[in-house]
Parts: C-alpha cells; structure tokens; sequence
C-alpha cells in the first residue's frame, strides 16, 4: 500500500497503514492493546530483538492526528533501515535495536481523530450527544476528545485532583471537546489500555514519548519531578531538533501521560509539541515536522 504522509488519515487508514508495514517487513509486530469506547482497535507496532523497551504514541488529542502519521513514517523507516543495515539520520538502527525493543501506538484515540474528520459515523449511538456537547454543533475541526467528551491527556492519575478542580475554575463540569478529565483517572478505556502496556513494559523500559501539536517544545517534568537521565535526555532532543526546553503551566501541568509515567512509575517521559500553527496543522507541514521530530525519536530509543 502506497502511504500518503501529506494528506489527513481517520483511524481505518492509519491502521492499514499498520498493516501493511507489518506485512512488508518481519522486524514489525503488530498487535492491538485494547479497544476505545466505539469497539475500534488500538493497534501498536513493536520493533527491535532487545530487553529494553521505549514507547513512543500518538494522537492522544483528535486535531493533532498528524502525530499518528509521524509514527507510522518513523516505524517504517526504522523497519527499512534495519532491514538494509543503513543509518537513519546518524544512528546505527541496526545496532539500536539489536539491545532494544520499541512499541508505537499511532492512534491512541481512534474515535476522536475519526470525529474530528467527520468520518464518525452519523448513524452511531453515540453521535447525537456528541453534537449537543460540540459548541460548534457538527463543527468537529476543534474536537480534541474521545466519543465520550473525555480530553484523555487529562485522564491519568497524575493530580487528577487539582486538575479537577481547575477545570471546575474553568467552567468545565462535563464532557466537551477538550479538557475535560473524566470521571476518575482512567475511567477511558484507550487511557487505561496505554496505560496497561506501560505498566506491563515497566521493569525494561527506559523511555516514553507522547507526541502532541504544537509549539516546538518538550516537556520533560512533573511539577518539578523528573527522573535520573530526563533533563539531559531533553537537552539533547533540542539539540537534535532545534525544539526549544518548557514546562507546561495551568491545567497543561496535570493528568497527562508523560505525569503519570514520571509520578507513578519513575521513568523519564517526555511530551513533544511537534510543529508549529494552529491545530489541525495542515499536512502540507508534515516533511518539515517529521524532519525535527525523528532524531528526537531516534536519541529517545538509544537512551539505556
């Protein structure tokens, strides 16, 4: 299957996507981790023979679907160069992943980025709710969330308390394009499914990566926590990328994945706000974001 990296890919797309490249290339496994809340698959791709895990997954936000495309360019390329025993941009990918294994799940929130691009199916149970808890209706461009109106990058147990209460502040009691954390962490399955797999990868792994837009920044702390090895290790990715070093402020600084890997497991976690704009960006930003982002990628898997 030809892959169109410039053009907007629902959740069907993005897991043919998967597919294929399992197919095309034996260092690819493909598996799925759970189901969202509409029944569709989460599917990760692992690669690599080693102990050492890392974890890299995208589209936690529906109009920052362009994420998934970076992850499913980044396992493909990585599967290619592998393959041919070449360097990707300076590493030895054959080398990396001789010691180390790495999981992508492109599409964290299937039913959200499908929402967001008007591919949700009208005729679906839970479709009318949708549109009444939307401001903007059948307006979807803006939709962050998950079918239930769950912002899942405030979802995990990482001060869902105070992040509660700063939604209350914010005027936020329900469930809504974004921002809303749910009823208690992991109360989403696709939360509770990423956050399966990390717990079970934990004794081995070594990093984990949320991609999100934009900003061109890296969040590498938890309210002033961070593990041995995660200043350092966002140094370098800002080196490599030119990305700049920030903590997040306000409601941002709570209930993400990156919190609740760095809070409750003690592993270096990192959120990368790809790109620059305003969301949806559009695909035709794509070659540039990609270029930025895989060496950050790359330094991530050869940590440990």
């Amino acid at each position: 299957m030809d892959m169109d990296f410039r053009s907007a890919a629902p959740s069907r797309k993005i897991r043919d996507y998967c597919f294929s490249i399992a197919e095309k290339f034996p260092s690819v496994s493909l598996f799925t981790i759970g189901c969202s809340l509409s029944g569709q698959p989460i599917d990760c791709m692992s690669i690599g023979a080693g102990e050492i895990c890392h974890i890299v997954v995208g589209a936690h936000h529906a109009s920052e679907h362009i994420t998934a495309l970076i992850c499913v360019k980044f396992v493909c390329d990585l599967a290619k160069a592998v393959r041919d025993g070449m360097f990707l941009v300076g590493f030895d990918a054959k080398q990396i992943f001789s010691r180390r294994k790495i999981f992508v799940v492109p599409v964290i929130n299937p039913d959200g980025t499908d929402i967001q691009q008007g591919v949700f199916p009208c005729g679906h149970i839970l479709f009318p709710r949708l549109v009444s808890m939307n401001p903007s209706g059948r307006d979807f461009t803006h939709w962050q969330a998950n079918a239930r109106g769950v912002d899942l990058n405030h979802n995990y147990d990482a001060g869902f308390a105070d992040c509660r209460l700063l939604e209350r502040n914010a005027g936020i009691y329900s469930g809504g394009p974004s921002r809303f954390g749910g009823q208690y962490p992991e109360s989403e399955p696709e939360t509770h499914a990423l956050c399966n797999l990390t717990r079970f990868l934990a004794p081995q792994l070594k990093t984990a990566v949320a991609l999100h837009t934009q900003g061109e920044e890296i969040y590498y702390d938890y309210l002033g926590d961070c593990p041995r090895g995660s200043l350092m290790l966002a140094e370098c990715f800002s080196r490599v990328s030119g990305y700049t070093v920030s903590k997040p402020s306000g409601i941002a600084s709570y209930g993400g994945y990156k919190d609740w890997v760095i809070s409750k497991l003690g592993i270096p976690a990192f959120t990368i706000e790809c790109g620059k704009g305003e969301n949806p960006l559009p695909p035709s930003d794509f070659d540039n974001i990609y270029k930025k982002v895989l060496p950050i990628l790359l330094t991530a898997a050869a940590f440990g």
